[in-house]
């Protein structure tokens, strides 16, 4: 029953939202997925959700969420509570229903794109995506030696905030088990990081774009058939996903719909295939590749609102991830120093490379499409496409986010060692600069 409710939440809030955006003005102002956010930040932290207990916690390292049978043996043995059980529960069902929304949403996003025009942006990414890993690794050296001293083995927190800052979160998870993280010393990372991206988040979603287009150049395609403003606010409101619907609208979106759920089977099918390591980015270039494909045709590409549908289950998604931020975790900082790194690697990465980005000429809405890609994921480029307006950069973050993960483990383990090394390195030279003073005390 609970799980039935919360789905029912989670669908029907979108829903709602669209609708009170449509009949007013300052709703519509602020945004549809400004709203789902807010929606499911109250959610989670109203108290309807159960507190999870340390043990809980430390079991959930690496995972969403605990299979049902696991979850019942650590209760029969004492080790959680029934709170972790309900609270698993209701982890497993938000996992669920993001494991289904976001692959079925990237197909619909691009049926409607214009293919031609957005393969121009791939270069400019490109270059952003190079500007985004140098900047990190450039806080993370910074990082490392301010607060090597005071982190304890911030050589592994490095290459964990590394492949975090590349890939997301199944990086993160990846290279804690690979570097040996300690279990508290990841959930605080990682907690950190959930901070610091929802603040980033924020920023992009509401005021980034306007704000950046007085520094950055704004986004422009390299065609003369339409003006900038023609293309990124073309049809790109949500709330028109309740406008218009007749019998001729809804049996094409309803095919395109169907669609999207094949192209979404051909890729778990195909994940099957590969290592468990390699499902993630198998399942979203597949999906990428066949909805990019299926937008050649015509016949696809003019049904209306598949990109409103595609929108609505990203608002979905919004609601969920949001749902599952529990602000309580601002205010227990236990390590100040690593809060401060992770502050350090997000936010100080990002002042760098907009300060990149203005001297090689790259233009806002490129600079946030990529760092949203390689920090927070591909499933988060159609969010702040959407809060961009403009779809243009949707392949581009897609491409730029599979690339990122892909890359992120090696890059991370890579900078870890190289870390340890220079830590060592340093130690080393210390010691023996002190044995040469304390020998020339007494000698």
């Amino acid at each position: 029953m609970t799980t039935f409710f919360l789905i029912l939440f989670y669908f029907i809030t979108p829903f709602a939202i669209l609708y009170f955006s449509k009949i007013s003005k300052t709703i519509k102002k602020i945004g549809a997925v400004v709203l789902s956010y807010v929606m499911g930040i109250i959610i989670a932290n109203i108290g309807i959700f159960p507190k999870s207990s340390k043990i809980f916690t430390e079991l959930l390292v690496g995972k969403t969420f605990l299979p049902k049978e696991e979850a019942l043996n650590y209760l029969d043995q004492g080790l959680i509570t029934s709170n972790d059980v309900f609270l698993n529960q209701i982890h497993s069902t938000q996992d669920l229903i993001m494991s289904i929304v976001i692959p079925l949403s990237i197909p619909l996003l691009l049926f409607s794109l214009d293919l031609k025009n957005s393969l121009k942006t791939l270069k400019t990414g490109l270059l952003s995506m190079i500007i985004a890993i140098t900047s990190l690794v450039i806080c993370i050296f910074i990082g490392h030696f301010l607060f090597s001293n005071s982190i304890e083995e911030s050589w592994k927190i490095s290459g964990m905030m590394v492949g975090l800052y590349t890939g997301g979160t199944p990086n993160l998870a990846a290279l804690a088990t690979a570097l040996d993280v300690k279990p508290n010393l990841f959930i605080l990372t990682h907690t950190y990081d959930l901070i610091s991206g929802v603040i980033l988040l924020f920023f992009f979603i509401t005021i980034a774009q306007k704000l950046l287009n007085y520094i950055l150049p704004n986004f422009k395609l390299a065609t003369k058939s339409k003006k900038p403003k023609e293309i990124t606010n073309s049809d790109f409101e949500t709330n028109n996903l309740l406008e218009s619907f007749n019998r001729k609208t809804i049996m094409p979106l309803l095919g395109a719909f169907g669609l999207a759920v094949l192209i979404f089977a051909i890729g778990g099918g195909l994940s099957l295939l590969v290592p468990k390591d390699f499902q993630m980015v198998t399942v979203i270039l597949t999906i990428t590749t066949l909805g990019l494909a299926i937008s050649l045709f015509p016949k696809i590409n003019k049904i209306e609102k598949t990109f409103d549908l595609g929108m609505y289950l990203i608002l979905v998604f919004s609601v969920v991830v949001a749902s599952m931020a529990d602000l309580s975790t601002i205010f227990q900082i236990e390590f100040l120093n690593l809060f401060l790194y992770v502050v350090l690697a997000v936010f100080g990465s990002v002042v760098i490379h907009i300060i990149l980005s203005a001297i090689f000429k790259i233009d806002t809405d490129s600079t946030i499409i990529t760092i949203t890609a390689l920090s927070m994921s591909p499933p988060f480029v159609p969010v702040i496409a959407g809060a961009l307006k403009n779809k243009n950069v949707i392949i581009m973050g897609i491409t730029i986010g599979v690339i990122g993960y892909a890359i992120g483990n090696y890059l991370g383990v890579f900078i870890a060692y190289i870390l340890k090394g220079l830590l060592n390195k340093y130690y080393s030279m210390s010691s023996y600069s002190a044995s040469i003073i304390v020998g020339s005390a007494f000698g």
